[in-house]
């Protein structure tokens, strides 16, 4: 029996597909535990889980000022926010603890977020072999390569969070904390992602990881009608709070056509006109659950949401505002299992048009199923456990 720890962001995309190899990992016999942010990370896992808690001067009402004073912003403005005042101080506070907590746990091995890179820096400098968790696909098609100024600049944060943190200059020079040099697992597909940018390091496909993920949340199925074609609408955990005039457009987009749309949004964000029977608001859902029900998906490209509406072979209308999310939705668009509109501008007819098209063109459903395909064949929690598996092995017979 091995011991596996788990390093994740307060983010919900990050931490789910962990939860699923979390799950497999175990029923192996491993011993798995998960560290982050309390409040947020130990929501999303499982009752039993061993969940080892990582502050860093971070607590709920912090990370909520945090999450709102990012809310809005878009382009160069989001990437600045997301290094400058999360993935970077977050590191820097958090490193101290994980020191302690690896010490306490003495993992043979952690499995390291691209956004947690406190992980990586104690990974190395603990001696500890790290696996790195892309839970989005983004950073593999190396997606600053047309912007060489920004990519140095990350490139140079990254640097001097690590001497920061007591790293020698010529280590902290080398590798970089997003890629392990020794595995990274992908949550996608190669039929979804296309060509990477990546090179020097093991990368294994191994499609979304959503098997073993229980969700309690309740859903009136009742509602669903099984002769009618359904629609979810969603802007995921964190773009919700923004989408007023997104969920407007799409509640008059769809309120007058014969589909049944689910949106997943604040009921006191969304105003539902008398008389309108086939839109359904709700604060939370199943979404694994719901997505059995559905034709089609509208959503903001999140990289989870967007390879779990493909696991079931649902073509998308994708409205992406912020970080990786225009990157995935070109992803879906060039495979041919979905169309782009444009998140702030997106009136009712065209977002009704996109609708149409995706449910009634035969091409965008064939594209989603190929998908759906390879996602299957890659093997999802059981080949990502299989890869540290094989770590495990190869470290030990060193």
């Amino acid at each position: 029996m091995s011991r596996v720890l788990i390093t994740v962001p307060p983010l919900t995309g990050h931490v789910n597909p962990t939860v699923s190899l979390g799950a497999e990992l175990s029923a192996r016999g491993h011993q798995v535990a998960w560290t982050g942010l309390p409040g947020v990370v130990d929501m999303l896992l499982p009752p039993d889980a061993t969940f080892l808690p990582l502050v860093g001067g971070l607590d709920q009402r912090a990370f909520d000022d945090m999450q709102r004073r990012g809310t809005g912003l878009r382009g160069p403005e989001a990437l600045k926010f997301l290094w400058e005042d999360f993935i970077v101080p977050y590191a820097a506070a958090t490193a101290p603890e994980l020191f302690d907590v690896v010490r306490g746990f003495d993992p043979h091995v952690l499995v390291v977020d691209q956004q947690a890179v406190a992980g990586a820096v104690v990974a190395r400098q603990q001696g500890v072999p790290w696996i790195t968790s892309a839970t989005t696909s983004a950073e593999l098609t190396d997606p600053l390569a047309e912007l060489p100024k920004v990519d140095a600049w990350v490139r140079a944060k990254l640097i001097e969070l690590q001497l920061e943190l007591g790293v020698t200059p010529e280590i902290a020079a080398t590798g970089d904390l997003r890629f392990s040099d020794q595995l990274i697992i992908a949550f996608t597909t190669r039929a979804l992602v296309g060509p990477i940018a990546v090179s020097g390091s093991t990368i294994r496909f191994v499609g979304p990881s959503i098997d073993r993920r229980p969700d309690p949340t309740p859903f009136p199925w009742e509602w669903l009608d099984p002769e009618r074609q359904h629609v979810l609408v969603t802007l995921g955990t964190v773009n919700a709070q923004i989408g007023n005039r997104f969920f407007t457009a799409a509640i008059d987009a769809l309120a007058t056509s014969s589909v049944q749309a689910v949106i997943v949004a604040p009921p006191d964000q969304v105003d539902i006109p008398p008389g309108v029977d086939n839109v359904l608001v709700q604060s939370r859902i199943p979404q694994l659950a719901v997505l059995k029900h559905m034709d089609a998906v509208v959503t903001h490209g999140g990289h989870n949401t967007v390879c779990e509406s493909l696991a079931q072979g649902l073509p998308l209308v994708l409205a992406p505002i912020r970080d990786d999310q225009p990157i995935v939705a070109d992803q879906v668009v060039r495979a041919g299992a979905g169309v782009r509109v444009r998140f702030g501008r997106v009136n009712a007819a065209e977002l009704r048009d996109a609708v149409v098209s995706v449910l009634d063109e035969p091409s965008f459903r064939t594209a989603a199923d190929g998908i759906r395909r390879s996602f299957q064949g890659a093997g999802g929690a059981g080949a990502a456990a299989d890869a540290i598996d094989e770590l495990l092995v190869s470290k030990a017979s060193i």
